[in-house]
């Protein structure tokens, strides 16, 4: 038997047969590496970046130890964005999705807080948040943790960068002393470090590189003058033609005024920043995600959570202060067996910085000549689909298959016409082809599911 072997684990028959019927054939290193002292209940540093499998490694292991006879919340996982709360949530449901009666809540901003209140009031086993929502859980006497057995803090250096210290602080004092505490992070700054020596006792620590595959990324670097550095994003994007690309600017200020030029450019092009609502950013993410725009503008912060498989490009409209932040950047393309491109623009100035980064990714960096202006005369890539948003959810009980067929009735469109669908609590967003919209909010509206489409 393997050592990577699912089955090589003291893990119960009912977990290892549901891991099995989801394909998980073997373990990635993180899991190697972590799920047996998570199991033995060591507490664990995990240093991953995302993509590593390590929301299975604690998520196996919470859902081993739990008591299902119990209705009290025996796991918080503590996540810096709903985004990512969300993606966790989901991925423990399944992990968890054979065993009876395991209930998982999800408690996060911009989601209404009585409707959380009530799930909470029905028992929950394993809840999964953000440090705001469950600060104001706790202090509203919602949520109660006397009994919690597992506490996760995952991706915590960003946590810390998004100035939820406060919230943590007040969160850890009202956990048992005695508890087993995960930490995962991509880096290991030092408020990490005074974290892990305030809640940890005897943490093993783990770490690991990033599962993506170098060779399918390919770098690109190149020296431009500041007042060069639109001009060649253009020459850029009509070189490559990705249908979907993410540049990264270090500032809210650069992401501004990145978005402002290419939508004056013509491109169709979406900005996500701190400042933006979390229907703003909600929708922003949808449209991404479901082809509807093809060009995200994002500062790292705003961007943590975004996991998605097909982006083609990554584009450093200046190069990151972190390096480590720098692969973990170029890290959300060439992903899921694909391939993708990471081009990174930096100036005469930032040369000392280019030796830093050579050295730190152990490889010679070369600038490389910008795509010639010919390519200006190129057709501009667009995104395919429209995103239309329907008033109706689970709560409502509309899901995935109620919209599908609603579109797809008598006369209506194709399968292959609609795209992602993605159902929330009490409204859905769906994409269908850009010159079907008119035929589809028909349809919707034929089935009584009010709907509008997203500008």
């Amino acid at each position: 038997m393997s050592q990577t072997d699912f089955s090589s684990l003291d893990i119960s028959p009912e977990l290892l047969k549901n891991i099995e019927s989801l394909g998980y054939t073997e373990m990635t290193p993180i899991q190697a590496q972590s799920l047996p002292c998570i199991l033995e209940g060591k507490d664990l540093i995990g240093q991953a970046k995302t993509g590593s499998g390590k929301t299975a490694a604690f998520g196996l292991g919470l859902i081993n130890r739990l008591k299902i006879d119990s209705k009290s919340v025996e796991a918080l996982i503590l996540c810096p964005t709903r985004e990512l709360a969300d993606q966790v949530s989901k991925v423990i449901r399944q992990l968890a999705r054979t065993l009876p009666n395991i209930k998982v809540i999800s408690l996060c901003g911009g989601m209404p807080f009585r409707d959380q209140t009530k799930s909470l009031q029905h028992g929950a086993h394993i809840v999964v948040g953000t440090p705001g929502r469950i600060c104001k859980h706790l202090r509203k006497e919602t949520l109660d943790l006397q009994n919690l057995k597992t506490l996760v803090l995952d991706e915590a250096d960003r946590m810390l960068e998004m100035g939820f210290q406060e919230e943590l602080d007040s969160i850890f004092a009202q956990t048992p002393k005695r508890l087993q505490t995960l930490l995962f992070s991509a880096t290991y700054p030092k408020q990490i470090q005074t974290i892990a020596h305030r809640v940890m006792q005897d943490p093993v620590t783990v770490k690991v590189e990033s599962t993506h595959d170098s060779v399918s990324i390919q770098q690109y670097f190149y020296k431009v003058a500041n007042d060069e550095r639109f001009e060649a994003l253009t020459l850029l994007l009509q070189h490559h033609k990705p249908q979907s690309a993410v540049i990264f600017c270090n500032t809210k200020k650069d992401v501004h005024d990145v978005t402002d030029y290419l939508l004056d450019e013509g491109f169709d092009a979406l900005d996500l920043h701190g400042d933006l609502d979390q229907t703003d950013r909600d929708e922003t993410l949808v449209k991404f995600i479901n082809n509807s725009i093809s060009i995200l503008v994002a500062t790292d912060v705003a961007a943590r959570g975004l996991d998605i498989d097909s982006i083609e490009a990554v584009i450093n409209f200046h190069i990151s202060r972190d390096f480590e932040v720098h692969v973990h950047r170029i890290g959300r393309t060439g992903r899921a067996g694909g391939t993708g491109i990471a081009c990174s623009l930096y100036s005469d100035k930032e040369s000392h910085k280019m030796t830093l980064l050579q050295e730190f990714l152990e490889q010679k960096i070369n600038s490389e000549a910008l795509p010639p202006k010919s390519v200006l005369a190129n057709k501009k890539t667009f995104a395919t689909m429209r995103t239309i948003r329907i008033k109706k959810g689970k709560k409502q009980k509309v899901g995935p298959v109620n919209i599908l067929g609603a579109l797809t009735a008598k006369k209506g469109l194709t399968g292959k016409q609609v795209g992602k669908i993605t159902v929330c609590d009490n409204w859905s967003y769906v994409a269908v082809e850009k010159d079907q919209v008119k035929l589809a909010l028909s349809k919707l509206s034929e089935a009584k599911l009010t709907s509008f489409l997203l500008k």
